[in-house]
């Protein structure tokens, strides 16, 4: 793992959204640029679901990040005049507590004896660890997919602690199709023999049903006409050789199986199970009896960025106009984009042409808190 990351202890223990307490809490985190004052300058960036807090290189870390094209000096998020700290989920294997991490009431992994994860525990838990480091307001508020519910559910449960949002390809709730896809990814983990009911060894378990899972996935997190560009019906070399009926034969099946293969061995199957549902059971609407004008009306930013992508299957561009309207009404000054990006879900992570200007100029039309 990174030897950039940080880690900070919550003073507390952490009463869980959906019921339940963790006793202790650690956080993961890195951060970039020099802080100023109470977090004037801080933009907290929570990522998602997969990614850890290696957001950008650094010298710690000269990896590269899973942002890399954004943070650093001169770029979007300039860390010449930000402090970006980026966040390792509650629930994530990075670093933060989950369920691969040692229950300090029976000195084993908590698995399944972790509370039903939600997202306002990630953000309740990121919360506290910026008010550990002695952040109190942040400049801005920003995260995408996963990352970007946590901005939101951020903004609504502690106004007057940021001053502006940024929300890519992100949700006030999951749409059936998202919630469909989710649950036959977690299937394939639980269908997996090695899963045994959470209580596989540290580093072993589910790793086909994982793999599986990530197939789902990947699939969907980039559109149908970005496969046929990449791919088209380009075989295997020497597949139709193969003794085996079944082997792969084209490309595409190749590329899957090696990304899906790297996603198992480094990724914990029961962190991924808690953190697929908590996408789930997210509802803004929650935080206001039912009603999502009213939970997105205790939003007090003074701005906001929203942004899509005409072909995101799971985050639909209908989402972020719900999302942009009703900032809108709030009073928030909302700068929307619709991305015409072939790259779907995933086009946040690696279409920069479009993303870099558009959060380069937002932020530098901002000034300084």
């Amino acid at each position: 793992m990174s030897d950039a990351r940080r880690f900070i202890e919550l003073p507390s223990s952490l009463r869980m959204y959906r019921g339940g307490e963790l006793p202790s809490v650690t956080i993961a985190y890195e951060t970039w640029g020099e802080l100023r004052g109470r977090g004037d300058n801080a933009l907290l960036l929570f990522t998602g679901l997969s990614p850890s807090a290696h957001a950008a290189s650094s010298t710690d870390d000269p990896s590269p990040g899973w942002w890399e094209y954004m943070i650093g000096p001169g770029k979007p998020i300039d860390t010449e005049r930000f402090f970006v700290i980026a966040i390792n989920s509650l629930g994530s294997c990075f670093g933060s507590t989950g369920p691969a991490s040692r229950n300090p009431m029976t000195g084993k992994p908590y698995r399944l004896d972790f509370p039903k994860l939600a997202v306002e525990d990630i953000v309740a838990a990121a919360r506290g660890a910026c008010r550990a480091l002695g952040i109190d307001h942040v400049h801005t508020v920003a995260g995408s997919s996963l990352g970007g519910m946590d901005a939101l559910a951020y903004a609504v449960m502690y106004p007057g602690t940021y001053r502006d949002i940024i929300s890519i390809s992100a949700a006030a709730h999951a749409t059936p199709f998202a919630v469909a896809l989710r649950s036959i990814q977690r299937e394939a983990v639980r269908a997996d023999p090695t899963w045994a009911g959470g209580n596989y060894a540290p580093g072993k378990g589910p790793k086909a049903g994982l793999r599986v899972a990530r197939e789902l996935g990947i699939l969907t997190y980039r559109s149908a006409e970005e496969w046929l560009q990449r791919f088209d019906r380009e075989r295997i070399e020497g597949a139709d050789t193969s003794a085996d009926p079944f082997a792969m034969a084209f490309q595409v099946q190749s590329y899957m199986d090696a990304n899906a293969r790297k996603f198992a061995d480094s990724f914990d199957a029961n962190c991924f199970l808690y953190l697929s549902q908590a996408m789930d059971l997210f509802d803004l609407a929650e935080h206001g009896d039912g009603r999502l004008e009213s939970a997105i009306h205790k939003v007090d930013a003074k701005r906001a960025l929203v942004a899509g992508v005409t072909t995101d299957w799971l985050f639909p561009l209908w989402q972020q106009r719900q999302i942009a309207e009703l900032l809108e009404l709030a009073g928030v000054a909302v700068s929307y984009h619709e991305l015409g990006s072939i790259q779907g879900h995933d086009a946040f992570l690696v279409d920069s042409d479009r993303f870099a200007p558009m959060v380069a100029e937002f932020l530098s039309s901002m000034p300084d808190a």
